[in-house]
This record gives C-alpha cells, sequence and structure tokens, in this order.
C-alpha cells in the first residue's frame, strides 16, 4: 500500500521530519526561503499534508491542485492568516496551528526589543565593530531608561501578558488595551485597562500583540502615530501588517515618535532599500521572536502532532476551522 504524501514547505531543526518519514511520504523544501505561489501548485499535487510556515500562501488554488488528496494543512506557526480558512473549510481541509508554545519565547525577544532600541544596543554594538570608538566618553551613545517607565500593551493575549510580566520586574507603570477585558490579570499583575487612544498618548513604549485579522490591518497608522509621545517608542512582534510602513518612517524621519524595535514587515523580507533600515533610532530584526531551539523544536513537534492525528481519522489538537467537521467527519 502507498505511503500517504505529505510536503513541508521548509526544514525544521531536530529530528522529527526523520521520524515522520518512516510513516509518509515526506519531501522536504531543501532551500532556507519561502516557497512561491507556483512551487506550493506543482508540490500539492496528490499531497495528503502540507506543512507550512510564515509567507507560504495557502489558497484555493493551491488547495485545488492536489486533486482533491489534501487533507490537512499544519503550520508549525502560531498564526494562520497566511492560509485561506474560507476555502479550506470549504472543501473539508482540516487547518491547525501551534499555540500557546512560543508566548515566553516571543515575550522575551519584545522585551529585547524595548531594551535594545532604548539603549542604543545595536546601534553601539555597530559602532565599535567598524572600529570608530576611540574610548569613553560621558555623552557617547545616551539612551533612555526602561525602569520605570510607562508600557503600554495593545492586545492582552498570552504574549501581551507574558510580556507584562516581564515589565513589572522593572517597576513599569503598565496599561493595556483589549477587546476583551482581563480583571483577573489587572488585579494579579497591577495592570491599568484603558482605551488605546490613552495607550498611544500616555505609554513612553507601545508594544503590538494583534492577530492579523482584517479589523487590525493597518491598526497603526498616521493617526495613531500622531496620538504618542516624541519621546514614544514603538516596538512590533506581531504581523507587519498591522502597522502602516509608510506612516511609521514618516513619524520616524520627523521625529515624531522616538525610535522602533521590528521583528515583523509588510513585506517580507523588506527590501534592501527600505529607509527604516537606515534609520539608527530603528532595531530591524528578521522575524525571529520564536527563535529558540526548545520552542522551534516544539512549534514542529506541535505541527506533526497535529498532522498525525488528521491522517489518523482523529481530531487534531489545535484545529483553527472546528466548522471543516461538518464537511469532512473524521472516522
Amino acid at each position: 500500500m502507498a505511503k500517504m504524501k505529505i510536503y513541508v514547505t521548509r526544514d525544521q531543526p531536530g529530528t522529527i521530519l526523520q521520524n515522520l518519514g518512516k510513516l509518509y511520504d515526506v519531501k522536504v523544501n531543501p532551500e532556507d526561503r519561502p516557497v512561491s505561489k507556483g512551487e506550493l501548485i506543482t508540490e500539492a499535487k496528490g499531497v495528503d499534508g502540507i506543512i507550512a510556515c510564515v509567507g507560504d500562501r495557502i489558497d484555493g488554488e493551491v488547495m485545488d491542485a492536489s486533486g482533491g488528496s489534501l487533507k490537512a494543512i499544519c503550520n508549525a506557526i502560531v498564526g494562520y492568516d497566511n492560509i485561506d480558512i474560507k476555502a479550506a473549510t470549504e472543501r473539508g481541509i482540516y487547518v491547525t496551528n501551534t499555540p500557546g508554545v512560543l508566548t515566553e519565547t516571543v515575550a522575551d525577544l519584545t522585551f529585547g526589543l524595548i531594551l535594545a532600541v532604548s539603549r542604543k544596543i545595536a546601534e553601539g554594538d555597530r559602532y565599535i565593530r567598524t572600529g570608530k570608538w576611540r574610548g569613553w566618553g560621558p555623552k557617547q551613545f545616551l539612551g533612555f531608561d526602561v525602569h520605570g517607565k510607562a508600557l503600554g500593551i495593545i492586545g492582552l493575549g498570552r504574549i501581551g501578558l507574558a510580556l507584562a510580566r516581564r515589565a513589572r520586574g522593572f517597576t513599569m507603570k503598565i496599561m493595556y488595551f483589549d477587546v476583551r477585558r482581563n480583571i483577573e490579570m489587572e488585579k494579579k499583575w497591577g495592570l491599568l485597562f484603558t482605551t488605546m487612544e490613552n495607550v498611544l498618548r500616555e505609554s513612553d513604549f507601545v508594544s503590538v500583540h494583534v492577530p492579523l485579522i482584517p479589523q487590525t490591518r493597518n491598526l497603526i497608522g498616521t493617526n495613531e502615530l500622531e496620538m504618542m509621545k516624541e519621546t514614544a517608542f514603538l516596538i512590533n512582534t506581531s504581523r507587519g501588517p498591522v502597522i502602516n510602513e509608510k506612516a511609521l518612517i514618516q513619524a520616524l524621519t520627523d521625529g515624531k515618535i522616538r525610535g522602533a524595535g521590528l521583528d515583523v514587515w509588510d513585506p517580507e523580507p523588506p527590501s534592501a532599500n527600505n529607509p527604516l533600515l537606515g534609520l539608527d533610532n530603528v532595531v530591524a530584526l528578521p522575524h525571529i521572536a520564536s527563535a529558540s531551539i526548545e520552542t522551534r523544536t516544539k512549534m514542529i513537534e506541535m505541527a506533526v502532532e497535529n498532522l498525525t492525528s488528521i491522517l489518523d481519522g482523529r481530531i487534531p489538537p489545535h484545529l483553527v476551522n472546528k466548522d471543516v467537521i461538518n464537511v469532512r467527519p473524521l472516522s
């Protein structure tokens, strides 16, 4: 009996894919780059499952390229804005993600960006590596304190809350805005719930932690940036399109805000001539918030668990499109 076919869009850490190859006919993209839509259409032919990553745009056309064999699209990431969920559900294709696994790791890096952009860590690193440093001076790379400042969190999900816990250690005043108020966490961690406008106006650091959905695309634009203090920093480890990049470039260039720490972009990767990459008050990272060995290994393990559950006829642990059960019941 022929093995079911699996396509993996990017190689992964650990040995889980080698183990998967003992059960299924597994093909892995050998190149460390996102696959194009054309490649996805080619590779989808006859496959039973796809393990996908950030940047893999999987729409109805890609799904139909399988010829009806595709049963599962398992993201090895938390988000799923790269997949047309409606199209998948209509076709009886199960979509899964890996929630919760990267919370603490992303919060670590987010706070790292806060420290890096405020204390000019990356700028100082570049300076000394190029041989420009001639010795200590009292005015060199004067940054700004983080401790005791006001942190505004937009989106108090798992990651936003984990960031708040870290900020407590720096005696920061923490305010947040979310579509759902969390009174329990307010009491436990001393958080202040307020409007998004107040978060923007009163925070020294604004950190964005929302999913990319139609309502959050360009959530931070010209009007929102103008509400921020001229001394404030903007941090984004969620998704690039949540912030209007042109508006951010203008705000940073005009001194409307003090700086930004960015791990995500619109589009990804950014072009080499993106003005943000030439600004010293921007710390730029290549979408690495979840990039610890422990977390990335756990993410692919969860994706594989979701995949094998579906192909074995079981409901996966982290099903995104629950209505699909009515379209294609698992047996």
